[in-house]
């Protein structure tokens, strides 16, 4: 394995295993009686950072090349089956991994926001659609950015100029931008109460009723001119550079992270299979933050990212790279079934911590 990725691959491994020490209600549920497993729940997380970071969509075939590559970090390695059940059942645990680590990142404090929704395809043919479980979920939407008709999801996001995502919901394909935004900032009472802040948005989020409530939060919107606006709106002519970013948030996970290929076929697997591509954005981008001064907390010695590197590779200094690097600063998941968001309404909310994340000064397995 490249080594600034296994550098990675034990920075986490500690520190997860230094959170569900802390913090043992994070862990996934098990029965009081039995026999423990032999894969330890910070090895699991680790493992299923490394496959989304290493290109795998297969879960089969990532672990015949586990089983070849890295056994010296992971003694024990599970059948697929077990792995695949697992890795569901930590969904929660690695929510609460996105959101500490995303707190530890010094970005998050930035004043200016991005907003933006991206597709998340579940499905092509007529048959798979009939049959999947993700049905009166999934809906068919249209995507303006590629014109095309999809099968699907939404993810829609919050996000920062470095590439941070402060805020996010999964959604029906139709469901309206500016009601999930506005659903967002409501959701998570440490956004709200952020005043002062800048969002900029496309188009799609054109509403003088949506601009209101954000200036009531003491939110500023900056978002395109229209061709019936007479007056171009302040700083409008500025929006590209900005826009470009959110762009190149959406297209790491798609062309790097494979976000449109994760296989699952039902609503557990979908959100478990999203969030471990989360969590490696989140680790990748906490890496490079905090690899610097790995015994000292980041908020104490600020730094910045890279946003023009493409592709995970390494800058000389066991930096891991990755063009328009997403964290989450989430760390529940809430369904809610109102007539507004459909069936299920997917929302990351912000939990602040109940104690500072302890770093680890050591970096061996």
């Amino acid at each position: 394995m490249n080594p600034d990725l296994d550098t990675l691959a034990t920075r986490l491994y500690v520190t997860i295993d230094d959170l569900l020490i802390e913090h043992p209600q994070w862990a996934p549920e098990r029965p009081e009686v039995g026999i423990a497993p032999k894969l330890t729940d910070a090895e699991l997380i680790t493992l299923a950072v490394i496959q989304a970071l290493l290109g795998f969509t297969s879960e089969a075939r990532f672990i015949r090349h586990a089983r070849t590559h890295l056994t010296g970090l992971f003694p024990y390695l599970p059948q697929r089956p077990a792995y695949n059940k697992r890795l569901r059942h930590a969904a929660a645990t690695m929510q609460h991994l996105i959101a500490m680590l995303a707190r530890d990142c010094p970005s998050w404090h930035d004043d200016l926001w991005l907003v933006d929704s991206t597709p998340v395809e579940c499905g092509r043919s007529r048959e798979t659609v009939k049959r999947s479980d993700l049905a009166g979920w999934a809906t068919y939407g249209y995507c303006a950015s590629h014109s095309r008709f999809f099968w699907g999801l939404r993810l829609h996001l919050i996000a920062t100029p470095s590439g941070l995502p402060v805020a996010y919901a999964l959604t029906g394909a139709k469901t309206d931008e500016r009601d999930t935004a506005l659903a967002m900032l409501e959701l998570d009472p440490a956004l709200d109460a952020r005043s002062g802040q800048i969002l900029v948005a496309d188009k799609g989020y054109r509403s003088a009723a949506f601009e209101a409530e954000l200036n009531a939060r003491g939110i500023t919107l900056i978002r395109p001119t229209i061709k019936s606006e007479k007056i171009e709106r302040p700083l409008a002519r500025f929006l590209k550079p900005f826009r470009q970013i959110i762009e190149s948030i959406n297209q790491t996970l798609k062309a790097q992270l494979d976000l449109e290929r994760h296989g699952g076929r039902k609503p557990a697997g979908v959100c478990a299979r999203i969030l471990q591509r989360l969590l490696a954005l989140t680790a990748a981008i906490w890496h490079n933050e905090t690899s610097s001064q790995p015994g000292q907390h980041a908020h104490s010695s600020p730094t910045t990212t890279d946003p023009g590197c493409t592709g995970l590779r390494d800058d000389g200094g066991g930096r891991v790279h990755q063009k328009g690097l997403l964290n989450w600063d989430d760390c529940d998941v809430q369904r809610h079934n109102t007539p507004k968001f459909g069936r299920h309404f997917l929302c990351g909310q912000y939990r602040a911590p109940s104690t500072a994340m302890t770093r680890p000064s050591t970096m061996t397995v």
